[in-house]
């Protein structure tokens, strides 16, 4: 790495909520952490943008079934996929989407196309529309898990809040169930900064209904941070968490300073998310008001992540 190149930095999130169950629950969501982090690390280390690293790591994230984004995504009322995602490259400050879209494997490759259009944000038709124009195969992102799982709670007529995030029953969750998302963060040798979000949405949620993953509330990127959130997206739209972040960052806060003021509003609002940020000197910072926040990272160094992190502190971020 040449003197005007600054080091990689990465960050990934699977999703939040109350707890893992057993160790088993924990290692095996680890590994899949760690292994998502360390593959697309590599792409940063090759000189890879931050625009592309975020887009590969939503994408094997996508499609690895623990998660709900892609492959494994959780069923609205209607028992119907639908899921959103979204881009937004630091470097250029444009932010892309796709709402409520099916029937595709990765919707974050439709985000990342939406890059160079004029217009960057679709819903389901436009989406579907767009979907036949680049001959991107059907796929069919339901797991039995998950279907399985629509027909348990159909008959009780969709007492839960949301579905569970962490497939094989690994999250557990007493009064509802996890808050499910992914997400990716990066910094490249270059200096320019990426964020990308993917979901499946809550579950057994009103027909149409959209989250906060295809919002700058959810997802958003500057020159100065960048932000990834998930939990319930109500509270994060209503937040407007991930620009917020961006904003006090850029008015002068340090990234942890940003994220610490921005979560203690968040707890006197009794808001239930979790963030992944870093900023343009490398700084790594996450934050959660719920008990789990599913996360791993590559500070340069060494691979890490916050699944045994309690959270107690608000200051306690890496750097």
């Amino acid at each position: 790495m040449s003197a005007n190149q600054q080091q990689p930095k990465l960050i990934i999130h699977g999703g939040a909520g109350s707890s893992l169950k057993g160790k088993g629950g924990i290692d095996a969501v680890r590994q899949s952490l760690h292994k998502i982090v360390e593959e697309v690390y590599a792409l940063l280390l090759a000189g890879g943008k931050a625009s592309e690293a975020v887009v590969k790591g939503c994408q094997l994230l996508e499609d690895e079934p623990r998660f709900n984004a892609g492959t494994g995504s959780v069923l609205q009322s209607d028992g119907q996929i639908r899921m959103s995602a979204a881009l937004m490259d630091g470097e250029s400050q444009r932010f892309s989407g796709v709402i409520n879209v099916s029937r595709l494997k990765n919707p974050i490759n439709l985000a990342k196309e939406l890059q160079k259009s004029d217009d960057r944000v679709l819903s389901d038709y436009g989406a579907a529309e767009l979907l036949r124009e680049l001959n991107t195969p059907v796929y069919n992102p339901l797991t039995d898990l998950r279907l399985q799982e629509w027909m348990e709670e159909r008959k009780g007529n969709f007492q839960k809040d949301m579905a569970g995030v962490i497939a094989e029953g690994e999250l557990i969750e007493e009064s509802s169930s996890g808050r499910g998302t992914i997400g990716v963060v990066a910094l490249d040798s270059q200096g320019c900064l990426a964020a990308a979000t993917s979901t499946g949405g809550k579950g057994f949620e009103k027909i149409g209904r959209v989250s906060d993953s295809a919002m700058p509330a959810g997802n958003y990127a500057t020159s100065k941070a960048a932000v990834s959130c998930t939990g319930i997206g109500e509270d994060i739209i209503d937040e407007c968490l991930a620009a917020r972040i961006v904003v006090r960052v850029t008015d002068g806060l340090s990234l942890a300073e940003a994220t610490e003021r921005s979560f203690i509003e968040a707890k006197e609002n009794q808001r239930d998310f979790g963030a992944i940020a870093i900023n343009a000197t490398g700084a790594i910072v996450w934050g959660k008001t719920c008990e789990l926040l599913i996360a791993a990272y590559h500070n340069g160094k060494q691979v890490g992540d916050t699944l045994d992190w309690t959270g107690e502190e608000l200051t306690d971020f890496t750097q």
